[in-house]
């Protein structure tokens, strides 16, 4: 599997300083929120070739590739899946111009969360909603395959002011109704956490691995992370034991401690990755 860490982590500012507490510290993947990393592109989604060419090499000369984009929506004004035709017309628009950022720069993977933009309205039934959406990502799912990502539907918590797809089991019935190859699953073990399921996780890997795209070391809120290191040891072993071989990055917010907070993660999955006999320096290979 590759090891990588979300750039939601730190201030753009603080990058290179990121990059290189990356490289040290084993991490060759980077997943990213484009306002962030394109940050001196008046549209993030649409960068300059010399802002484009500035970031990756930036990226690049630290052993970095790009792994993951998170942040799909950002900037999108009025989107709403379920709201109506002109905000489903946004939000369809939105995920086009992330999924065609995607192709440009070959991000395999791409996380569904904006839970704002998928709250179900009141009236609404709940098996409607599932049809309306699951053939709106249908057409992603062919937009996608066509750029050569894959877009990972992520389980919102309800505390973060959705009601769509909040846990793992309604994901994994969602991506089934889909039943597209480019719509699939991630692991996001802060909402196991939040949904009080996290120790459960181990002994779902084995049925859950094929479906999976991606994998996000975060916790409530997205606090620093991984907060519980050896919580996280039989979730890796579990992981490389049922062959998976996609990336594993660390999703946090920045915190106050900058950079202490970020180096402290890394080294964090560093040990859980170690105690979970992987070789660190060959496990992301």
């Amino acid at each position: 599997m590759k090891f990588a860490m979300s750039n939601i982590a730190w201030a753009p500012e603080e990058r290179l300083a990121a990059y290189t507490a990356m490289a040290g510290g084993g991490l060759t993947g980077l997943e990213i929120a484009p306002g962030l990393f394109f940050h001196k592109s008046t549209d993030p989604f649409d960068p300059g070739e010399n802002e484009a060419r500035e970031a990756l090499t930036e990226m690049a000369d630290h052993g970095l590739s790009l792994v993951s984009m998170q942040s799909l929506l950002f900037g999108v004004q009025g989107a709403g899946l379920f709201e109506g035709e002109a905000a489903r017309g946004a939000f369809i628009n939105g995920m086009e111009r992330a999924i065609d950022l995607a192709g440009r720069f070959g991000i395999p993977n791409l996380v569904f969360g904006s839970p704002a933009q998928r709250r179900v309205p009141s009236g609404m039934a709940m098996k409607r909603a599932i049809g309306e959406a699951a053939e709106i990502f249908r057409k992603l799912g062919d937009r996608a395959a066509q750029a050569g990502t894959c877009i990972t539907m992520e389980p919102n918590p309800a505390a973060y002011g959705t009601n769509f797809l909040n846990t793992l089991e309604e994901v994994v019935e969602f991506t089934a109704i889909v039943d597209h190859a480019s719509i699939a699953v991630i692991l996001d073990l802060g909402a196991m956490h939040m949904n009080s399921v996290f120790e459960a996780v181990p002994n779902r890997l084995k049925t859950l691995t094929p479906m999976l795209n991606h994998v996000h070391v975060s916790d409530p809120e997205l606090s620093p992370a991984p907060k519980d290191a050896q919580g996280l040891v039989p979730i890796l072993a579990s992981l490389d034991a049922n062959g998976y071989t996609k990336a594993v990055s660390i999703e946090m917010r920045r915190d106050n401690s900058g950079m202490k907070a970020v180096s402290s993660s890394i080294a964090s999955l560093g040990n859980a990755a170690r105690a979970a006999r992987l070789e660190w320096e060959d496990a992301h290979a």
